[in-house]
C-alpha cells in the first residue's frame, strides 16, 4: 500500500543534502504519533528474521516547479509518496496525516493539502518497473583475486555482481513478509546516471533503473510498495507509481 501526500511550499528549492535524508525521520515521526509500539519495533528490531525495515518513500516532487541547472527545484503544488507492504504502517501514517498541517522536510516547510491511497495491487506475475530514486546495493568487496578489499563496495547496475545481490535482496524481502521467495530479476532494461544522495550515515551512490521481475503476485505487490535494492527506509529504490 502507498499514500500520496499532496503538499505545497513557498520554497524555491530543496537543498540536495535534504532531498532524501529527512524522509526517514518524517516516516518514523508520523508512525510514532499513531502507533508508537510499532514505530519502536521497526526502529529497534526491524521486521522478520532478516530485521529489515519495510517502508520507503519518494522524497518531495514538484512537477510544475521551474527547472534550474544544478538545483532541486521546488515551489507550488507537489507531493510526497510513502509506501509499505505492512497495512498497519500505512494505516498509522494515514491517521497522523489527517491531523497534520505541515511537514518539516529538512528545513523546508511542506503544507499538507490532502492524502490519497494509491492502488498498486496486481495479479500479474511479471512486472516492469522504473525507480524514481537511485537503487543502491552493496557487493562482496572482493577484488579480481577474490580478496576482500573494501567494506563499502557499492554496486552499479551494470557491474557483474549486481544481478545476484539484487535478486538475493528481493528474496530476503519476500521472506521478511512471510512469503515464499518466488521472485527473480529477469532483465535490467534501462540504467540512469550515477547519483549520490546524503543520508544519515553518509552518501550512498547508485542509479535509477528499469527492471523486469518475475514472481508470485503477492511478492511483487509487497516489493513494489517497499522499494528495490537496499536502504529503502532512506528513500532509495522508490518505484514510480
Amino acid at each position: 500500500m502507498r499514500l500520496r501526500i499532496g503538499v505545497s511550499t513557498s520554497a524555491s528549492e530543496v537543498p540536495w543534502a535534504k532531498v532524501l535524508e529527512p524522509g526517514r525521520a518524517v516516516c518514523y515521526r508520523l508512525l510514532t504519533e499513531s502507533a508508537p509500539a510499532l514505530a519502536e519495533r521497526l526502529h529497534e528490531w526491524g521486521w522478520g528474521d532478516h530485521r529489515m525495515v519495510p517502508f520507503g518513500y519518494s522524497g518531495p516532487v514538484f512537477p510544475r516547479a521551474p527547472r534550474r541547472k544544478g538545483v532541486y527545484s521546488a515551489g507550488g503544488a507537489g507531493y510526497v509518496e510513502l509506501g509499505s507492504p505492512l497495512p498497519e504502517v500505512v494505516a498509522a501514517w494515514s491517521v497522523t496525516l489527517t491531523r497534520c498541517e505541515k511537514i518539516d522536510w529538512g528545513g523546508v516547510s511542506l503544507r499538507v493539502e490532502g492524502i490519497s491511497l494509491i492502488e498498486t495491487e496486481s495479479d500479474a506475475q511479471t512486472a516492469r518497473w522504473r525507480t524514481r530514486t537511485p537503487v543502491v546495493m552493496k557487493g562482496s568487496g572482493h577484488d579480481d583475486n577474490g580478496v576482500r578489499s573494501t567494506r563499502q563496495a557499492w554496486l552499479l547496475p551494470m557491474e557483474p555482481e549486481f544481478h545476484s545481490y539484487f535478486e538475493n535482496n528481493l528474496r530476503r524481502k519476500a521472506e521478511t513478509l512471510g512469503l515464499t521467495p518466488d521472485v527473480a530479476l529477469e532483465e535490467v532494461t534501462w540504467v540512469g546516471p550515477k547519483r549520490s544522495f546524503a543520508v544519515g550515515d553518509g552518501s550512498k551512490p547508485g542509479a535509477s533503473v528499469e527492471v523486469v521481475l518475475r514472481g508470485d503476485a503477492k511478492v511483487l505487490n509487497g516489493i513494489r510498495d517497499w522499494g528495490l535494492g537496499q536502504a529503502n527506509a532512506a528513500g532509495f529504490g522508490w518505484v514510480a507509481a
